[in-house]
């Protein structure tokens, strides 16, 4: 008695369905993290400087991935820029721009300025992956400004016009900040 032959289609599907099988159960295998969003970071209005700096350094380190990119205290080949003195550096960046200022548009609008010697890769702290709130933006820019200079940044402040300290609608605060073409001469220490 002859035994009929397995046709190929067949024998593709078996093998197909047997790969499928084995690599299913080998995923089930590797173990499995399971991601959360970070939590909003919740900052009292009436916070002191230095509780703004410590809440800040908080996110830099944590929430805001800061530390994924850069470094405090670090020469050589970097990622980005080191940002030990930025404190003092950032008021004399772009001319005509405050400290507070410039450490806004890096966080806001990261290409606007790219230091020379990097490339832009920064992503705006405000959306994903980041997406820090406006009041956490405001604790990092303490920090950044606690790093050689002095901490003028306030809770109650609208960052994107920090000297009339008027609310500004979160659309209108994206215009607010000068375009890349404006500021790109000059290039961002946060990108």
């Amino acid at each position: 008695m002859k035994v009929p032959a397995v046709p190929v289609e067949l024998k593709l599907a078996l093998l197909a369905v047997s790969a499928t099988l084995f690599y299913a159960w080998v995923g089930q295998l590797v173990p499995q993290k399971e991601v959360h969003p970070p939590e909003v970071v919740e900052i009292a209005a009436d916070v002191t400087p230095e509780q703004m700096v410590g809440i800040g350094k908080q996110i830099f380190e944590g929430k805001g991935i800061c530390v994924t990119c850069h470094t405090i205290g670090r020469s050589g080949a970097l990622r980005f820029p080191d940002l030990e003195g930025i404190g003092t550096r950032a008021g004399s960046r772009v001319p005509g721009m405050s400290g507070i200022e410039y450490l806004v548009q890096t966080l806001y609008e990261p290409n606007a300025y790219i230091v020379p010697g990097f490339i832009p890769g920064m992503p705006p702290a405000n959306k994903p992956p980041v997406g820090l709130t406006d009041d956490e933006i405001k604790a990092v820019i303490a920090f950044l400004q606690s790093m050689g200079g002095e901490v003028t940044v306030r809770m109650d402040m609208d960052l994107l016009n920090p000297e009339a300290g008027a609310a500004v609608e979160p659309q209108a605060a994206e215009a607010a900040v000068p375009a890349a073409g404006e500021a790109a001469e000059a290039g961002g220490d946060t990108g």
